[in-house]
């Protein structure tokens, strides 16, 4: 779990919530930063804490997008799940009662990627969290537009 000052440290290095575009997103919860292996792969641990029905953290930054790989923990006494964005295909991922999964995922641009358990009522309940992917958008991605007008 973060401290207060760790959150506001991460929000600072990624240039405040609006530089990458998070605005107040997910405002309750924490948010961590993936760790870069020396292959440019990313690894995250997240936990859902006993009765808490929450993602911890509740904000995931990656800080380029290619390919991270999450260990999914579940803490709680009650039976969850893990769906999870990832390219051309979603991975699921069931969690009984104190158990753990690991999946791998793709994630090709910048972006929020949300995820949630789909279990029960537990997105309604709060069982969701995001996936945050920093950097530019590559340049074969970008509209061919004009610059636009700004106030």
């Amino acid at each position: 779990m973060t401290t207060a000052q760790e959150q506001a440290d991460l929000l600072a290095e990624i240039g405040g919530q609006n530089k990458a575009t998070m605005g107040a997103l997910l405002g309750t919860g924490s948010i961590a930063k993936a760790t870069e292996r020396a292959d440019g792969t990313m690894e995250a641990t997240i936990r859902i804490p006993e009765d808490a029905m929450a993602w911890e953290p509740a904000v995931l930054v990656l800080p380029h997008a290619g390919t991270v790989e999450l260990t999914i923990i579940n803490d709680d006494k009650n039976t969850h799940a893990c769906l999870l964005p990832s390219n051309g295909d979603r991975k699921f991922i069931g969690l009984v009662n104190h158990s753990k999964g690991r999946a791998t995922l793709e994630l090709d641009g910048p972006g929020y990627y949300w995820y949630g358990s789909p279990a029960g009522n537990d997105e309604g309940r709060g069982l969701t969290a995001a996936i945050v992917v920093t950097g530019e958008v590559p340049p074969e991605a970008k509209l061919d537009r004009p610059a636009q007008p700004r106030p």
